[in-house]
């Protein structure tokens, strides 16, 4: 893993495949570091040929952190309740998608397909509204539009989700375990990974102040929905049917908004990406960026491919 200085912040991330790909840039939900998007995710998305980029956000991880910065998340919940704006967050969501655009500056990439996932999905809507130019593709992933009423959480999911944090490790693993069981799939649970993940992340940087100021930039977040209307970049959209936190509806909608989008809709995914339908899901990331890839380039990167293996019998 490295670091780069990006939006005049030091961002942590870790690339897999060659530098000379095309960069698939991976963004982070709320609170989670780049952990969660799997190692081994991670390198089924560099064997179609791309240069894979998972980094962690702002106030999370090993990236930067705004210690001492206070948000008052209650007052921007009642304020919500009234119908009233919230209260101005220590940072808003186009801020840290300024940073991911600050991240590919940094390492010298002009354009790239931006992958991001729940509230990372939201910032990589944000990135391809704000920096259009700089995004080969979009791919959003049990995101929202940003607008009220659409793709609402159950109580059940809101509760688990926002329960406190333990402080110790093995607490902190079952924490993690519960809310999982509650917001993933029923389908393809797997307890030890997602322990061992959380484990991985506590050893890491356990940084729990940080959801506070990231729950403020999602709370003041507006519609989004009028600026995809007019998007012209190609664009997936992956949701689980499952998901209690963030509904189906929602990703439904953000295809609707989206001109051209293509839907995936995971049949036995709740607000998780399991590894029994990761097949699934390369093969979507591949047809897509298949489609978003210019023919005329399109038959070198399959050469590229064959050099490396893909594809070959044994």
């Amino acid at each position: 893993m490295s670091q780069a200085r990006a939006n005049g912040l030091f961002i942590e991330y870790e690339s897999f495949g060659p530098d000379s790909d095309p960069a698939l840039l991976l963004v982070s939900g709320w609170s989670v570091q780049m952990l969660a998007w799997d190692e081994a995710l991670c390198r089924r998305f560099a064997g179609l040929g791309l240069r894979v980029i998972r980094f962690d956000n702002r106030d999370c991880g090993l990236s930067m952190h705004f210690d001492g910065v206070e948000y008052d998340v209650l007052a921007a919940a009642a304020a919500q309740l009234r119908g009233a704006a919230v209260p101005a967050p220590p940072y808003r969501l186009c801020d840290m998608a300024d940073d991911a655009i600050g991240l590919l500056d940094a390492l010298g990439i002009e354009r790239a397909h931006i992958a991001g996932a729940s509230m990372g999905g939201m910032i990589a809507q944000r990135i391809a509204i704000a920096y259009p130019a700089r995004v080969l593709s979009l791919i959003s992933i049990m995101s929202n539009t940003g607008e009220p009423g659409i793709g609402e959480s159950t109580p059940e999911a809101l509760a688990a989700l926002f329960t406190p944090p333990p402080t110790t490790r093995d607490a902190y693993a079952d924490h993690i375990a519960r809310v999982a069981r509650v917001i993933g799939s029923k389908t393809h649970f797997d307890e030890g990974a997602v322990r061992a993940r959380a484990l991985a992340g506590f050893d890491r940087a356990y940084y729990p102040e940080g959801a506070v100021r990231q729950t403020g930039a999602v709370m003041a977040e507006t519609s989004r929905a009028e600026a995809l209307t007019q998007l012209r970049v190609p664009t997936l959209v992956i949701h689980g049917r499952q998901d209690p936190l963030i509904a189906c509806a929602a990703g439904e909608r953000t295809a609707q908004l989206i001109p051209s989008a293509s839907l995936l809709i995971l049949d036995t995914a709740g607000h998780d990406l399991p590894e029994p339908l990761w097949p699934e899901i390369v093969d979507a990331v591949a047809g897509h960026i298949e489609r978003a890839t210019p023919k005329r380039r399109f038959g070198d990167r399959i050469k590229a491919w064959l050099r490396r293996g893909v594809g070959r019998r044994t």
